[in-house]
């Protein structure tokens, strides 16, 4: 039997803690905690599923290479049996970097923001491709996205963009693009067309469930409502439904203005808020900062994480890894698969 690093037993009484919650009284008083756990509850089950279906297909490994070995059958029949070997092995593969994920907050949803920096009205164009290449790659994965807050630049692109990304492990996959991206390009915005460097921050952000939320008093909060801008619908534009939450102990300010009312968009206001408070908590438990969240750096020159060059060669570089990839329009179109598992 091939070692493997699935571990069923926690599994298992993972379920088991979650099934008993469901029959104590009073499970379903908290409607949302108990959703929450009953989603849970769901996708454990189709872990272990997925978990003991491939434990299955591994035993039956050993029989399929001692077959390989001494069949006498034809170079078809052996080469079938080698395409069954090639495809299990794929796929223990991709279920042990799934189960790498093993961060607090790894199997969550995310939070994306992106904000341009320096650059001017290329800056925001550069954010605003960032913003296609990571909803690209979302809609590649088949993941979920909702736009939360967005700005529009004066001229092109956008100032800054908040998005949800809905889906298993979204966090924990998407979690090192956290930085400073920087992008090398002719300049559509320059009558001379010179070559023009932009940078754009991007912030991720765990999706918290509501057991791991942190508690937040009122009195630390100011609250402002304004009304939105941009596309939204009358609704939206001529009421005062957007809110800027202002964190008063730590600074930190959240904004949401793309839902319709301005109960919705204070409850996602206040999802990222949680968010931010938590991680900012975690870090202050860790001695490298940047495992979970990484530090926030100024989007500008010298602290970039990776470079997009489309003149006067195309090349995408990841600083950290030193990985490059050739295929620019490809990773701003959101094939992302040679950097998501940069460590």
């Amino acid at each position: 039997m091939w070692p493997t690093v699935f571990d069923l037993a926690k599994l298992q009484e993972r379920i088991k803690d979650i099934e008993t919650q469901q029959g104590n009284e009073g499970f379903w008083s908290d409607r949302k905690r108990a959703v929450e756990l009953s989603q849970e509850l769901s996708d454990v089950i189709e872990e272990v599923d997925s978990v003991d279906s491939l434990k299955q297909k591994l035993a039956e490994s050993e029989d399929f290479a001692a077959l390989l070995l001494t069949t006498k059958s034809d170079t078809a029949t052996k080469q079938e049996l080698v395409d069954d070997l090639r495809e299990l092995e794929e796929k223990v593969a991709k279920k042990e970097k799934e189960l790498r994920f093993a961060g607090p907050h790894d199997k969550a949803s995310a939070i994306v923001t992106i904000q341009a920096g320096a650059g001017g009205t290329d800056a925001q164009d550069w954010a605003a491709m960032l913003e296609r290449m990571y909803l690209r790659c979302a809609e590649n994965k088949g993941w979920k996205t909702k736009i939360l807050d967005r700005s529009s630049g004066e001229e092109a692109g956008v100032k800054h963009s908040t998005f949800a990304v809905e889906g298993g492990c979204a966090y924990g996959i998407l979690k090192n693009e956290h930085g400073v991206h920087r992008l090398v390009r002719l300049s559509p915005f320059n009558a001379d067309n010179l070559r023009h460097t932009s940078f754009a921050r991007v912030e991720i952000l765990p999706k918290l469930l509501l057991k791991d939320a942190p508690a937040i008093n009122s009195s630390d909060l100011k609250i402002d409502t304004y009304r939105a801008s941009g596309a939204g619908g009358q609704h939206v534009n001529k009421t005062s439904s957007a809110v800027r939450i202002r964190h008063l102990p730590t600074g930190i300010v959240v904004q949401c203005q793309n839902e319709r009312s301005q109960a919705q968009n204070k409850a996602q206001a206040m999802a990222v808020l949680q968010a931010k408070l938590q991680l900012m908590t975690e870090q202050q438990h860790v001695k490298e900062l940047g495992e979970l969240k990484g530090e926030t750096k100024e989007a500008a020159w010298g602290n970039q994480i990776r470079s997009y060059v489309l003149h006067p060669y195309t090349m995408v570089k990841d600083h950290r890894s030193g990985r490059e990839e050739q295929d620019v329009q490809g990773v701003l179109g959101g094939d992302l698969s040679a950097f998501l598992d940069v460590v």
